[in-house]
């Protein structure tokens, strides 16, 4: 069945085809878990997965410690802005690349991770400041919290993706990111809809994109499933890996100005 995520339609076995360079034979049905076998696996998926959000962890502790403190009113906010906006319009450029390559590039993925934890590291230190520290320790423990409860829920009620439901989560997906877009054309004018703020509408945007980036989530594991069925080679582990970095990433970010608005 064909893809309708971006990040996954680029390569075959990810559509529940068989791998095009292990031959024309039969789908394989039960996933591979060793391993070091030149196959993608769980355990390779992990793996990747795992580093990729350690980048991302890594570079946002590392602009937290290297931007100045904010208890101090007169601080010049310059260095944050610029370490969000730099961060965010690379990551952005990077997830682009990296979701319509047909083979992917491990060297973008942890770059784009390195960019967008350098982005979540200012964002969240302007929510601490704004809205104190429990904020950003809720959004936090919240997200692995979901990524651990959806993963039990794909598994134990044996979850099946459907095709209807891949169109509109991927639909919706690109519609949040057209209105965030419009958002910020709408800002450089002096000028905004509050979607994205800290009002009624930025709470009911918060709630549908956290909802959202569980969807998102549900779809990855899907997609996972189908890969290393079809016999997907090693390196598309990578690309597993960018595809729930971002899931998590979505999760956190509406998850904090979800907390943020509450908390307010």
């Amino acid at each position: 069945m064909q893809s309708n995520n971006p990040v996954f339609n680029r390569s075959e076995g990810f559509n529940g085809r068989p791998y095009a360079g292990f031959g024309d034979g039969p789908v394989m049905t039960k996933p591979q878990t060793t391993y070091g076998s030149g196959l993608m696996t769980i355990d390779s998926v992990v793996q990747r997965t795992a580093l990729s959000v350690g980048v991302v962890i890594v570079a946002a502790l590392a602009t937290w410690v290297l931007t100045p403190d904010l208890n101090d009113f007169t601080t010049d906010l310059g260095p944050l802005y610029a370490a969000l906006m730099i961060g965010g319009i690379g990551a952005f450029a990077l997830s682009m690349i990296n979701s319509f390559s047909r083979v992917i590039n491990p060297v973008l993925v942890l770059a784009f991770a390195a960019l967008e934890g350098v982005a979540m590291g200012a964002l969240s230190k302007l929510m601490d400041a704004q809205f104190g520290g429990s904020v950003i320790s809720g959004a936090v423990i919240g997200t692995f919290a979901a990524f651990a409860g959806t993963l039990a829920a794909y598994k134990f009620f044996n979850i099946r993706v459907g095709n209807k439901f891949r169109t509109i989560v991927t639909a919706a997906m690109f519609g949040m990111v057209g209105l965030a877009l419009m958002e910020l054309v709408l800002s450089l004018f002096g000028s905004s809809l509050g979607l994205f703020g800290f009002g009624t509408l930025g709470l009911l945007t918060a709630v549908a994109g956290l909802v959202l980036g569980i969807f998102m989530l549900v779809m990855d594991f899907d997609f996972v499933e189908r890969g290393i069925a079809a016999g997907l080679p090693e390196r598309e582990s990578w690309r597993a890996a960018f595809a729930m970095t971002v899931s998590l990433i979505w999760i956190y970010q509406n998850l904090l100005r979800l907390l943020a608005i509450l908390r307010d």
